[in-house]
């Protein structure tokens, strides 16, 4: 008895039909030739090419557009067809898959391909929908749906099965999620914050400045140094440009002190028991003595001025664990006004800054 011929069924939203093809000596392009005469009517002549044909493995819809996928779905259904016939030895009871595989009675099923025009709508009801196209196949839609849904016991769930299924879900996110200590390190470095000071530098008064010693001078960012003179308007790389740290000359830095630190007018007492107010001197009548640095231009995106620990050096910078706002410079004895923020990016995540 001769051997049946390769065969390879195609399956349309319209019908279904088979080609004598061969996926181990016959290529795509002649398959796309084959198909394209046989769909020549339906299809009013158009050439079968990438995008028309797709397959089914592992439930899931492959394309077939290119000699690459045409290999790996050759390639793809001798593996499919090798484990059907050791399951078959080893078990007499075989199982039909959807792309090919065994029968019952142990005929192996041919390779299973899907056509259409991509460019061309599906059949709408009432015209005919072909049900072994992938897309009508009901057997399939079962089989992609939620195992918890598809296997429930009962149609009208008990409050303990709710119950049960939002416990489990809620594992299910606690094992996908940050772990409890990665949030609870974020929280606190979070809640902390960078500490901030308000004060001059050169001409321009009420600046917020970062201050943080892991910064090792005092930088300015290229955009206010623009905006307020520090560099010329016409700056490009190579002249105040990406050539690493630029310094800019030394100019005059003050901070602004608490409020509580502000030095009150003295009272001395007389002879009839009233007081007399006494005039602060000239020094504390001009306010806080500025400090000069030398300034370094920086790419930094989030302040304007970074107060680094050369400034902590000069101005003897006294910080406390305890109270992250006490600042004391102890040159001069002041208490610094000090803020602390807490970067955020657009998605509300924590910037660290280092």
């Amino acid at each position: 008895m001769a051997a049946p011929p390769p065969v390879l069924e195609v399956h349309t939203p319209f019908s279904s039909f088979a080609v004598v093809h061969s996926i181990t000596q016959d290529s795509l392009q002649s398959l796309c030739d084959k198909l394209t005469r046989k769909v020549h009517t339906s299809y009013q002549g158009e050439r079968v090419g990438p995008g028309w044909l797709k397959y089914e493995f592992n439930s899931t819809i492959w394309n077939l557009d290119d000699d690459s996928d045409y290999t790996i779905f050759a390639w793809r259904q001798q593996q499919q067809q090798q484990q059907q016939q050791n399951h078959s030895e080893n078990d007499p009871v075989t199982i039909e898959t959807q792309s090919s595989g065994r029968s019952s009675n142990g005929v192996t099923r041919p390779p299973i391909i899907h056509l259409h025009n991509p460019s061309h709508p599906l059949p709408a009801p009432p015209d005919y929908q072909n049900p072994s196209y992938y897309i009508f196949n009901q057997s399939r839609a079962r089989s992609s749906r939620s195992p918890s849904t598809a296997g429930s016991p009962s149609l009208r769930p008990s409050r303990k099965s709710k119950k049960s299924r939002r416990s489990k879900l809620a594992s299910d996110d606690d094992k996908n999620s940050v772990p409890k200590h990665k949030k609870e390190f974020d929280k606190f470095h979070g809640e902390n914050g960078v500490r901030t000071v308000m004060g001059s530098i050169g001409p321009v008064q009420n600046v917020r400045m970062l201050l943080k010693s892991s910064y090792s001078h005092v930088y300015i960012s290229r955009k206010f140094a623009l905006e307020h003179g520090f560099i010329p308007a016409d700056a490009a790389p190579g002249h105040y440009g990406y050539s690493g740290l630029v310094n800019i000359g030394t100019w005059p830095i003050t901070l602004t002190p608490s409020a509580s630190s502000a030095p009150a007018p003295s009272e001395t007492p007389l002879t009839n028991g009233s007081t007399k107010k006494t005039k602060r001197s000239k020094a504390d009548a001009k306010g806080p003595k500025p400090t000069m640095m030398t300034v370094y231009l920086s790419e930094e995106p989030h302040f304007d001025v970074v107060l680094g620990r050369s400034f902590f050096e000069k101005r003897l910078i006294r910080t406390s664990v305890a109270d992250l706002t006490d600042v004391i410079c102890l040159d001069t004895g002041e208490k610094i006004e000090c803020e602390l923020v807490i970067l955020k990016d657009g998605r509300g995540e924590i910037v660290t800054v280092t």
